[in-house]
């Protein structure tokens, strides 16, 4: 299984803060995570909890940013102490990363018109809420051919 890694931008307080995402190669959301902070330590932590929620890729795509080829490069270091022989390829092709480019426009066309949060844990509560409709609305969260809305309220109720 390979993935497709980015972050995307979001005002929180006048200031950015980021949104990492991953999305498979049939674009499908593995996971997403509101920082405040672009960087290493930042990219761990999401790769962290995207692998003990979903499993461990064979190869992530991402874009030229360094912070998160560190944070990749941190949870290989990982797995080379635990004893594991198996390494997580990292692709770095901004090309190959179309598909969760083209995935955040849906995020950025519900929070753009918002013009920025308040506060980080609204913030937070509102991406978790976009992510999850979004996901409903990709047929994610349901085998079955179960309409949208009543997914969402199986989930709310």
């Amino acid at each position: 299984m390979s993935w497709r890694m980015d972050e995307t931008y979001i005002k929180v307080k006048g200031k950015w803060v980021y949104l990492y995402r991953a999305v498979d190669r049939f674009g499908d959301t593995i996971d997403f995570m509101l920082f405040k902070h672009r960087d290493k330590a930042a990219a761990s932590t999401f790769f962290k909890q995207a692998i003990d929620t979903n499993g461990f890729p064979n190869k992530v795509v991402m874009d030229k940013s360094g912070a998160n080829y560190a944070g990749l490069e941190n949870i290989n270091m990982l797995l080379l102490l635990a004893g594991l022989l198996s390494f997580i390829e990292i692709c770095q092709m901004k090309y190959l990363n179309n598909i969760i480019e083209q995935d955040h426009r849906f995020i950025k066309k519900i929070t753009n018109p918002m013009m920025g949060f308040k506060a980080f844990h609204s913030a937070q509560a509102t991406i978790d809420g976009i992510e999850t409709a979004h996901m409903i609305r990709k047929g994610q969260l349901s085998d079955e051919n179960i309409p949208a809305y009543k997914q969402f309220m199986a989930l709310a109720g």
